[in-house]
């Protein structure tokens, strides 16, 4: 069994918005505004779908695509799986967890994400995310 000891949110509640990032925010007035007004796990989804990007190419066009989406009212980024922030809080305390994470498809993401979300109690939920990482950990790639 992996122990989690999370930092409270208060410390990780804000992400840090990578510079490519912050410079095309502020470049477009909409999309600042709408930033501001989003909660820190809103914005940690956009940070994380844009650090998700493998290629430059698809990093620059994502960051694109999120001013846009920003400056159209949009809160989340399309087409993107939501991760928990107990999920969240989970693999950044599991840095083998985390390493294999950012490996997975996002099929394989969607299956680990539904499997722990199909969980209804709230501690049986925590405890599909401790074997999620334990899992990911050791290698496997489906719940």
């Amino acid at each position: 069994m992996i122990r989690m000891n999370p930092k409270p949110a208060r410390e990780e509640s804000e992400p840090t918005v990578p510079t490519d990032l912050g410079k095309a925010l502020a470049a477009t007035s909409m999309a600042k505004a709408q930033w501001r007004d989003l909660t820190p796990i809103a914005r940690r989804d956009f940070v994380s779908w844009i650090d998700s990007a493998k290629q430059p190419e698809t990093r620059r066009r994502r960051i694109e695509r999120a001013c846009s989406m920003l400056a159209a009212g949009k809160r989340r980024p399309c087409c993107y799986s939501i991760v928990s922030f107990d999920l969240h809080k989970a693999l950044a305390a599991t840095p083998m967890a985390k390493a294999q994470w950012s490996d997975l498809t996002p099929t394989e993401r969607r299956d680990f994400i539904s499997w722990m979300d199909s969980a209804k109690q709230p501690e049986a939920h925590r405890r599909r995310i401790e074997k999620t990482c334990a899992m990911l950990a050791a290698g496997k790639r489906r719940p």
